[in-house]
């Protein structure tokens, strides 16, 4: 029942929080009932999941199917670590109607954990739906002042990604034996070579975009960039990952043959946007930005290592997932307490963080080293298999992806020394204190990105199973 808990327990607070008007009433109900949450995920850990197999839509045989595999607990931690880490790290912050925002974003952690659990494909695509929706009424509500436009064009990408995922499941029914949308129904579905790739090509459209991988990212750095730095932490910390775990769990086991067939292409159109959103970074002067087309290489690096489809680049991708979500998210709260007590995100109008708040520069120095992927960080340890994985497939894309590793150190280290360092700014000269529980969640935060750089085996053991069935023979 714990796998069921994952989606009571946000749905139920998101409901209690649309009757709660009070504030402050509103934001500890979301921090509890999030709490909670990432209680039952430690407890996952440490507990034989028994799959949920309810009928759901008999008519369409369509079954309410949830199932938690090393793949699915390593997001589900991540999503259960992200939330009340937002709610807590964001408390200061001012959002009119905050239970209703509260509540969307809830509806939006049921969703992405329904997501990672869903072991039929019509209650995959509805919690896929679940996670987005909320999104939309987040950012065209709450967003700055160039939200309107900036939804639209996020929604009619992620509109047409959904589409045509929809039509790739209603294509797989049509050739199952028992007309199921089943996962075990769909990998015996006996698919002709043209068909395998018919059915890669839908699912993979409607994952890149939201992973989103170049050349479908036009929409994320300015949705990011609109969005509350909330909902943009939840959009780069979490949501990213839906299109690399539909990778993982439906188009590499779904279209092995399709898969293989466009590695190279797959391998070198990310080198592309790895190196695109590594020189694109370099150049930004907005700090949201700045953070938007890192998260663009990095999750491109991800998807090169999974198309490689060699065991030790996969299981790099499969620890990133969980790095790069607590490494991009201390980043995203760095950078909403520096603009929320300054009001900008130029990088230009910033300096002398280290004289006066030496705490957190000394916390951004932290995160910004794993997002470089120093050792002893989290992010070393999945950088490195991932690398070893592109070597094995192509020395020279290997190579052509390690100059990205050059990049990140070049913007990654430039944006430190313009926030950091030098005379105070006027900007700068103004901040307080950080407030004491966005303080608290960098700290276990960087703690956690130290502590599975120097002994990640505990992700190693999670993922195991995942790779046993990705390779078995």
């Amino acid at each position: 029942m714990i796998l069921v808990s994952f989606l009571f327990v946000p749905i139920l607070a998101a409901l209690l929080l649309l009757l709660i008007k009070d504030k402050k009433n509103a934001q500890w109900t979301a921090i509890i009932f999030s709490g909670i949450t990432l209680v039952l995920a430690c407890q996952m850990l440490c507990t034989n999941m028994v799959d949920f197999d309810k009928s759901w839509l008999p008519n369409l045989n369509s079954r309410f199917t949830l199932h938690a595999d090393g793949l699915s607990k390593i997001l589900i931690l991540l999503t259960a670590i992200s939330f009340p880490a937002i709610f807590i790290a964001t408390a200061k912050n001012n959002f009119k109607q905050s239970n209703i925002f509260l509540s969307l974003m809830l509806f939006t952690q049921a969703g992405l954990m329904g997501v990672f659990m869903a072991g039929d494909a019509l209650l995959f695509y509805f919690f896929w739906e679940l996670a987005l929706i909320p999104v939309y009424f987040l950012c065209s509500i709450w967003g700055g002042e160039k939200r309107i436009a900036i939804t639209f064009k996020f929604f009619i990408y992620t509109f047409l990604g959904s589409l045509l995922m929809l039509v790739g499941i209603l294509f797989l029914n049509a050739h199952t034996a028992d007309h199921s949308f089943s996962m075990q129904s769909f990998l015996h579905a006996n698919l002709t070579n043209g068909q395998q790739a018919t059915g890669f090509v839908l699912f993979f459209i409607a994952f890149a975009i939201k992973m989103p991988l170049f050349p479908f990212h036009t929409w994320q750095p300015d949705t990011y960039e609109q969005s509350p730095t909330a909902v943009t932490m939840v959009m780069s910390a979490v949501m990213v990952k839906m299109g690399l775990y539909g990778i993982l769990r439906w188009l590499l086991p779904l279209f092995p043959v399709a898969f293989m067939v466009h590695t190279h292409f797959m391998v070198v159109l990310s080198v592309i946007g790895i190196l695109y959103a590594s020189f694109i970074a370099i150049r930004q002067d907005d700090m949201k930005r700045f953070i938007a087309y890192s998260s663009i290489a990095h999750i491109g690096l991800m998807n090169a290592a999974i198309f490689t489809h060699t065991q030790i680049a996969i299981q790099g991708a499969l620890i990133q997932l969980f790095s790069h979500g607590l490494n991009v998210l201390g980043l995203w709260i760095v950078a909403d307490i520096i603009e929320q007590q300054t009001g900008t995100r130029s990088l230009q109008q910033m300096g002398g963080l280290a004289k006066k708040q030496p705490t957190l520069a000394i916390l951004l120095v932290g995160f910004a080293l794993a997002n470089i992927a120093m050792p002893l960080t989290n992010a070393f340890v999945g950088e490195f298999l991932m690398f070893n994985g592109l070597f094995l497939l192509n020395p020279w894309m290997a190579a052509f992806a390690g100059v990205s590793v050059v990049l990140a150190a070049i913007y990654t280290l430039n944006m430190v020394q313009k926030v950091a360092y030098g005379e105070v700014s006027e900007k700068i000269n103004t901040m307080q204190a950080p407030y004491k529980g966005a303080q608290a969640v960098l700290i276990v935060l960087l703690i956690l990105v130290f502590a599975t750089g120097v002994y990640p085996q505990p992700l190693f053991t999670l993922t195991a199973d995942t790779l046993q069935q990705l390779f078995v023979k």
